[in-house]
């Protein structure tokens, strides 16, 4: 039987490129650089998604290290993602306009074998809603209100 929980976030865009939100009391912010019209006061949403990604690696890890009663001491996860800016720019491409790739790589110090932190990140990675959601493309719904 189904327990769906539902995450809602509310973004607010006023003037230029920066978005806000309060998140459970936390002010998050996404821009564009200043050499892109923006005013560089925040990550880009692609690499605000790349952190979220490695941020939920890294949570999930901490949690099956708990249970696995793993003396995990650091996780260390990097997330990186080809594109092509020529769609969202608006200008014709062949390429998709989002990540064609993506890359997790993760340096995990405890004592364990490499091949014990191999199944682990594995199990992780399997774990993970944002690496789910990536892999197995999940359905998108759009409206105007």
């Amino acid at each position: 039987m189904s327990n769906l929980k539902t995450a809602t976030v509310n973004a607010s865009m006023n003037d230029g490129f920066a978005i806000s939100s309060s998140i459970d009391g936390h002010k998050v912010m996404i821009d564009q650089p200043v050499a892109a019209k923006g005013s560089g006061t925040g990550p880009t949403p692609l690499q605000m998604m790349l952190f979220a990604i490695g941020g939920c690696i890294g949570t999930i890890g901490r949690i099956a290290a708990f249970q696995q009663k793993i003396s995990m001491r650091s996780m260390q996860v990097t997330v990186e993602g080809d594109y092509n800016p020529a769609g969202l720019l608006g200008k014709e491409t062949d390429d998709r306009v989002g990540f064609t790739e993506i890359r997790i790589s993760a340096e995990i110090d405890a004592d364990l074998s490499d091949e014990q932190k191999q199944a682990f990140l594995d199990e992780v990675c399997r774990r993970c809603p944002l690496h789910d959601n990536l892999s197995h493309g999940t359905r998108v719904v759009h409206s105007l209100v």
